[in-house]
């Protein structure tokens, strides 16, 4: 445990990927092979749920360090980090021995923690909390949270972890996917041992694609790249081996039991295939939205009459396996003609969820841009741009894929709410909510709120408004406060659809502040009709 905190020490202190990478490799090289594991599973999101909830936690802290709740709550806001508050207000113990145990030791007493009564919780927590220096509590303490997050990627711990064992990179990200447990496996049978029955139902590590942000025709001749539309659903790896089903998404979770009408295609599809595409919703026969794909996301089980109303479909893009070959090094051409081959009769079966995305028949960037703007009639966010000689990269690389988005919507909304931001601008205003106009004819004009944002603005405007926030702060609830509507900001989203779940009726995807109006009064913000307005047929 030690030995990881000052891990989690010496990345926090860095910017630098290159120290990051070194100090990670040396930790591989030099731990106990159970804390090895355990350090893949943190820094992979394979962590233990929570084990004590954090209402708790600041009640036993703020006993520990013998401050009032209050006074821990608002050191609390201003550090803006449950973690960080907790190891910087509970006192150490004066002359205490070095604290000994393993990572996996302390990661197994976490797990048996989650079952005990809320007294035992509570004196684990009050004995083994003062043992700790402070980055061991704060580490300590991130893993009873569950929001273990340091800025350190996969692929940069993989690089690091090739480095320490002299494996190939590419086979690492392979072992290290799929549905393992940390507290079952060794590191010998996780890393170090190949067993070709670990591989059956495992993907392939995802290739992504970086935004295009330039002109499309800096990319050369349009001749060079297949296009496609930009599905917008959830990335997903279907996978046929020894006659049995694997679903796969982006996020590797396994979620075979989530999308049951996919076990037709074991009947259709031969064995040794694996599929990249995009699980759609499917409901009256045409792609749905992302709204209606959230009704049968994290389900284990899925009832019929959701089975009936909210049917999906995978639109297959990409061969990765093919009669049990490895096939990504091949260029995409190529793998796009076995794809069209296998796929493409399927149209003919009725019923059965598998579709091709169909590549475009382009001549010219103008109408690749055409194509582009009429994206959200066909229920894409935009167009993706494949080098015809490109093979099946791990990870996001630049140059041979692009995503060529649609341009946001965007609406004219007021600020109505703030509350303190996180990390290094926990001592600032920066998240926000804000609110359209709701012109209903049977009373007066109000202000109904629709979206949350956090991102967009300078460092200089965030600490301009938040001076303005303090001085205009009309009431307070706990951390937020609710201010004088005044400011209106231009807000871009990337999806709209109805919702029953919100007060305004609509629900929008990742919305983010596009710049602050500063030219227009509250009067000229637009109305929840307008954005409704928005939304797809």
């Amino acid at each position: 445990m030690k030995a990881f905190a000052e891990l989690i020490k010496t990345l926090d202190a860095t910017n630098r990927t290159n120290t990051k990478v070194a100090a990670l490799s040396n930790y591989f090289k030099d731990a106990p092979d159970p804390d090895k594991v355990w350090t893949i599973a943190i820094l992979s999101h394979r962590r233990p749920s929570r084990a004590v909830n954090t209402t708790l936690l600041r009640q036993w802290a703020s006993e520990l360090a013998a401050i009032p709740l209050w006074l821990f709550e608002e050191s609390y806001h201003i550090v803006g980090d449950l973690a960080e508050t907790i190891a910087l207000v509970i006192p150490e113990q004066h002359n205490k021995p070095s604290f000994e145990k393993p990572l996996s030791v302390v990661m197994e007493e976490l797990i048996a923690l989650k079952p005990l009564k809320e007294q035992q919780k509570k004196d684990y927590l009050l004995e083994l909390w003062p043992q700790l220096d402070y980055y061991e509590r704060f580490v300590f303490t991130k893993f009873i949270t569950g929001g273990f997050r340091i800025g350190i990627s996969q692929k940069l711990m993989t690089r690091a972890l090739a480095q320490a064992t002299g494996l190939d990179e590419d086979v690492l990200a392979y072992k290290l996917m799929g549905n393992w447990n940390p507290a079952e496996i060794s590191f010998e049978d996780l890393v170090l041992k190949q067993k070709q029955a670990d591989f059956l139902s495992k993907p392939y590590p995802f290739y992504l694609a970086y935004a295009l942000e330039e002109e499309a025709t800096a990319l050369g001749s349009p001749e060079d790249w297949f296009m496609e539309h930009k599905w917008d659903g959830i990335r997903a790896q279907l996978i046929i081996r020894n006659n049995t089903l694997f679903v796969w998404s982006r996020g590797e979770e396994l979620v075979t039991d989530s999308y049951p009408e996919f076990q037709a295609l074991t009947e259709i599809l031969p064995d040794g295939t694996v599929l990249d595409g995009e699980i759609l919703p499917y409901p009256d026969g045409r792609i749905g939205s992302f709204n209606d794909l959230q009704k049968r996301l994290g389900r284990k089980t899925i009832s019929k009459t959701l089975l009936q109303k909210i049917p999906v479909i995978l639109k297959a893009y990409d061969l990765l396996e093919w009669q049990g070959d490895d096939i990504r090094t091949r260029p995409f051409q190529w793998r796009r003609k076995q794809l069209d081959t296998l796929v493409g009769p399927c149209a003919e079966i009725p019923d059965i969820p598998l579709q091709l995305s169909p590549v475009l028949e382009i001549e010219s960037w103008e109408q690749a841009a055409k194509e582009r703007d009429r994206s959200r009639e066909v229920r894409s966010e935009g167009l993706m741009l494949k080098q015809r000689s490109s093979p099946y990269r791990v990870g996001r690389k630049k140059g041979d894929w692009w995503k060529w988005k649609v341009d946001p919507f965007t609406i004219d909304a007021v600020l109505t709410y703030a509350m303190r931001g996180h990390g290094r601008r926990s001592n600032l205003f920066t998240d926000y909510t804000f609110a359209l106009w709701d012109r209903n004819e049977a009373g007066s004009p109000e202000l109904v709120t629709f979206a949350k944002a956090y991102s967009g603005l300078s460092d200089a405007e965030f600490r301009k408004l938040d001076a303005w926030i303090r001085k205009n702060t009309l009431e307070r609830f706990g951390p937020v406060r609710s201010v004088t509507p005044y400011h209106v900001f231009e807000i871009a989203f990337e999806g709209i659809a109805r919702s029953k779940r919100h007060k305004s009726g609509v629900a929008t995807r990742f919305p983010r502040i596009l710049r602050w109006r500063t030219d227009k009064k509250i009067e000229d913000a637009n109305s929840l009709e307008e954005l409704k307005m928005l939304i797809p047929d």
